[in-house]
């Protein structure tokens, strides 16, 4: 099985490192997400990313900007998925009413939205629909040297980010009434880690697929927080799970010819299931 994926690597290389450079990057700022207990924001964040895209890949059509048909301009599309996703954040870091179910209710609104307005939006558009469609069943087949430079830089910036102001997110996300009393902007640190999950979500959705993207923001962060006591821990553990678990599975997906993706988000359901059960018979034989 090594010596097959290894064998691949000549074709399958951008793959591999689009695939593993994205799980990492998402894992990490998925602890965030896990933290506070907020996991279904990032389908609903996902959804408000292929609405932005839908209507990048009409203003190519409307503008002529695109190159090689309007559907396949990546750096529009992209772009404009990203401002959908940023914005899809900020409504839902910014509800009004009592925060947890007013804050349901509003991720919940993101999600239905924009799963209905961008199939409407190309429902005309065959090529358009199609795009949808793919983004909607997950892929990481056919990432380009463009895409693994972006998530190298995207990587570095998150780990960069986080190793600089870890302190500071940490007590924002666990703790906000102290935050404030040491005089952090709480709304401020929201709304910024926010808009990086939004860009985050939107970019690896454009080259790995819904499922891909939404299955590393969530998972290996439960992993992590299942046998880390600590979210600085969590913040180490999370990454590695990532990235061991996807090339694992990107092996096991080459072997046998399955989808990658569904075989990588499949493999850390398991572990992230096992890590849980793990965690609880522990926590049951010491309370004893």
């Amino acid at each position: 099985m090594i010596a097959d994926f290894l064998a691949s690597w000549a074709l399958f290389h951008n793959t591999y490192l689009a695939g593993v450079l994205i799980a990492a990057m998402l894992a990490i700022i998925g602890v965030v997400v896990v933290a506070r207990d907020q996991i279904f924001i990032g389908a609903a964040i996902s959804q408000a990313s292929i609405v932005g895209i839908t209507i990048g890949m009409w203003f190519g059509q409307w503008s002529g900007l695109a190159v090689g048909g309007w559907y396949e301009s990546d750096p529009l599309v992209s772009i404009f998925g990203g401002l959908s996703a940023a914005l899809g954040a900020l409504i839902t870091a910014s509800p009004g009413g009592p925060a947890p179910a007013s804050r349901e209710a509003v991720t919940g609104w993101v999600f239905l939205f924009g799963m209905s307005f961008s199939v409407l939006l190309v429902a005309h558009s065959p090529h358009g629909l199609e795009e949808v469609h793919r983004l909607a069943t997950s892929t990481l087949i056919g990432a380009r040297d463009a895409d693994v430079l972006i998530f190298a830089i995207g990587v570095a910036l998150v780990v960069a980010g986080f190793a600089r102001w870890h302190r500071e997110i940490v007590l924002v996300v666990m703790d906000p009434e102290m935050a404030r009393a040491v005089g952090l902007s709480v709304r401020w640190w929201d709304r910024t880690l926010y808009v990086a999950l939004g860009f985050a979500v939107a970019f690896s959705l454009r080259v790995s697929g819904m499922v891909y993207t939404f299955g590393y923001l969530v998972l290996p962060a439960l992993v992590a927080r299942s046998v880390c006591r600590e979210i600085r821990t969590t913040l180490v553990v999370a990454p590695l799970v990532a990235v061991g678990t996807a090339l694992v599975a990107f092996a096991i997906a080459n072997f046998y010819d399955l989808p990658p993706a569904h075989v990588a988000v499949g493999a850390l359901a398991i572990a992230a299931a096992t890590a849980g059960a793990l965690h609880r018979l522990l926590g049951q034989s010491l309370s004893r």
